[in-house]
């Protein structure tokens, strides 16, 4: 290669104002240079100004006007030393220290959380509110966050925790509404993946985004939404006074490789592609397969032809997989090829686990998932493979094509991303986010607030509806529409309360909820879950028996509740699915009967709020389930509880006093004080690395 003929070529490139394919040849360049350890010119540092990328220049070979650049483009993000930026994302800090609300598209690779943490910093905002679409995201986010700013905000992403004076709340939207009363005012709003408000990419979440986003930004001095790929906005009352930036600024370079053609739909070349593939590129890969039946499909190719792998760390895994979920599991197999699952429906724990394993030198070289990966966290990797063209049952867009392999390529970690296709990918085409008022939230908005934006039909809607259940709870309709308290679908509350009215005799039983002995509970489960028809992942019959049978699940092992649970024909990948069906569907779904209820009988003085609280922490402790989103599995919480460091059976104990308490000991003085097996002090490890404040980093 030809250094200063590339370095002519990006020059010319950028002389005729094409800066985007300047920036794609640097960084090609800029990959040579990494691979064959070539250093830094004065010219190439000069192409990496000229093109925005300043976090790449290389002072020690720059020019003072390179080095000084890369001097004034550095800011505090909370770290112990200044980072510099690149050039877009200085501009959009500027904006937002100016007091601009943004709606911002930009790449992956963009590096947009930087921005957050840039503003936190210099701003020194009172009250931050960060909204992501995942506990995933949550915890990844309060990782990011509580090392920079836990000492001077309180970093809350519980609903059971009080605000301080200063706060940073990161919170998926439902945690957020239910939340929202706590909150007196906000500095700045932060939407991570906004353009889940659409219905088109999330149809069961978007409702409760949009009531999120207009219920927040009412007491936000300043908002910042964020998403990839997106080319227009509507006009609409979600980002009406946002300037709406779309940025095509990428860090990274993507080397696509396009083999679906020449597979032709035909699967065994397709098997035969994906060995190949794997087999070449050593690298970090990430494999994206679509749907759940694909992941099976992928997992027994990779066990049927990828040899063992297995590094001692991940024979620990393994070894602790087997011994604390089900030896029948087929991720077993598959973290002995160095390889894992990620699906959105496995343990909070375990999902962070593999991640982070993902991300060790000598870890897990292949992650093989669902649309959870872009959507629950925010990894990257050398290698992407695309196995189908599927997002579930239907086509992937190309909006959520490009989010997928935008995952190809790190910043500072590989300069290129290799793209394998081995499915046809969809048309190109620029994404309209198109954000209108659904019917769902209608009962929640003001009908003259919002006018300009609603139809006749819908202002009558509104009017009718509250009309109703005015009828319905009396005075105590305004009161609970204020408060937020009633989270499900509008159309279902009403349903419910019509039914409690009706016919109050089939709603005798709820008392029985409150019962020590679960064989009690059947007559108001049914009652509850047949509001709700096809919603359970599975007959009714067994989800009943899993509740009852899943109330043990502090007291015994997740082996001893799966022995319990095979009578029923429930396995491992079942347990998982059916556990967040209860510790949200189903406690959601209660806590909503228990305020109707309390409202239309109330002369019954029955109060359930106890029982739909123990489903939503899957009934353990509640400070073991929360920590469970921090990176600390049951298990390991357990022996805390046996071995006295922590009693989770005190029922005022909270999420923040754990954390303070667990950082005044050091994870040395939790080895020496509990039995642990080498992968369990490799977890606990992880998560002290997420709780340490500053001092202690």
């Amino acid at each position: 290669m030809e250094i200063f003929e590339r370095c002519q070529e990006i020059n010319t490139l950028l002389n005729q104002s094409n800066e985007q394919a300047a920036r794609n040849e640097l960084i090609k360049l800029l990959d040579h240079h990494e691979k064959y350890k070539i250093p830094y010119t004065p010219l190439i540092n000069s192409l990496i100004r000229e093109t925005g990328l300043f976090p790449y220049l290389k002072p020690d070979t720059a020019s003072w006007q390179d080095r000084f650049v890369f001097e004034a483009f550095k800011v505090d993000t909370g770290l112990e030393f200044p980072i510099t930026l690149h050039r877009e994302q200085s501009s959009l800090l500027k904006q937002l220290l100016d007091g601009i609300n943004l709606a911002v598209s930009a790449p992956t690779s963009f590096g947009k959380s930087f921005v957050i943490d840039a503003f936190i910093s210099i701003k020194n905002p009172d009250n931050v509110v960060i909204i992501v679409p995942t506990i995933a995201l949550t915890d990844e986010t309060r990782r990011r966050l509580y090392p920079k700013f836990s000492d001077t905000h309180k970093i809350i992403t519980t609903t059971e925790s009080e605000p301080a004076d200063r706060n940073i709340f990161i919170f998926p939207q439902e945690r957020a509404l239910s939340y929202i009363n706590k909150i007196k005012t906000i500095d700045i709003l932060v939407i991570d993946e906004f353009y889940k408000a659409s219905k088109l990419f999330d149809k069961e979440r978007s409702s409760s985004l949009l009531r999120a986003i207009l219920k927040l930004g009412s007491i936000a001095k300043q908002r910042y939404f964020l998403a990839p790929n997106i080319s227009r906005i509507n006009e609409n009352p979600f980002t009406r006074d946002m300037k709406f930036i779309s940025l095509d600024f990428n860090t990274v370079y993507l080397d696509k490789k396009d083999y679906s053609s020449e597979i032709g739909g035909n699967e065994n070349k397709k098997s035969q592609a994906l060995v190949n593939i794997l087999s070449k590129n050593h690298g970090k890969t990430l494999i994206y397969a679509g749907t759940y039946a694909d992941i099976d499909r992928v997992s027994e190719i990779i066990k049927k032809n990828i040899k063992n792998s297995e590094t001692p760390l991940l024979a620990s895994f393994a070894n602790w997989l087997e011994r604390n979920y089900s030896a029948q599991w087929d991720l077993i197999s598959l973290v002995k090829k160095s390889t894992g699952i990620h699906n959105g429906q496995i343990h909070r724990s375990l999902g962070q686990i593999q991640v982070k394993l993902f991300e060790e030198p000598h870890g897990l070289n292949k992650i093989v998932s669902t649309s959870s990966i872009i959507e629950g966290v925010n990894t990257s990797a050398e290698n992407v493979i695309i196995w189908r063209n599927k997002n579930g049952k239907s086509k992937l867009n190309d909006f959520t094509y490009k989010n997928i392999i935008g995952r190809g390529g790190r910043m500072f970690k590989h300069f290129i991303g290799k793209i394998f296709i081995l499915d046809a990918p969809p048309e190109e085409e620029a994404t309209l986010l198109n954000l209108t008022l659904p019917d769902e939230i209608l009962p929640d908005i003001s009908s003259s607030k919002y006018k300009q934006d609603l139809t006749n039909e819908q202002i009558a809607k509104i009017i009718s509806y509250q009309d109703e259940m005015q009828e319905l709870l009396g005075f105590d309709y305004e009161s609970l529409q204020k408060s937020g308290t009633l989270q499900g679908d509008a159309n279902l509350i009403r349903h419910i309360a019509r039914d409690m009215k009706d016919n109050p005799s089939e709603w005798n039983g709820l008392a029985f909820l409150n019962s020590e002995n679960p064989y009690h509970w059947e007559r108001p489960l049914y009652k509850a879950i047949n509001l709700l028809p096809g919603k359970w992942d599975i007959e009714y019959s067994k989800f009943v028996a899993f509740v009852k049978i899943l109330s043990k699940n502090w007291t015994h092992s997740i082996p001893q509740l799966l022995d319990e649970l095979a009578q029923h024909r429930i396995d491992i990948s079942s347990f998982f699915t059916l556990e967040r069906n209860v510790s949200f569907k189903l406690s959601s779904l209660l806590n909503d009967i228990n305020t109707l209820q309390k409202s239309i009988f109330k002369n019954s003085n029955v109060e359930i709020s106890s029982f739909s609280t123990k489903l939503s922490h899957a009934f353990l402790p509640s400070v073991v389930y929360d920590l469970e989103e921090y990176g600390l599995p049951r298990m390991i919480s357990k022996k805390l509880h046996k071995y006295k460091i922590i009693n989770f059976r005190n029922e005022d104990l909270t999420i923040h006093d754990t954390i303070n308490l667990l950082n005044r000991y050091s994870a040395d003085h939790i080895y020496k004080s509990i039995p642990l097996t080498e992968f369990e002090k490799y977890i606990i490890n992880y998560f002290f690395e997420g709780i340490r404040k500053p001092q202690q980093l």
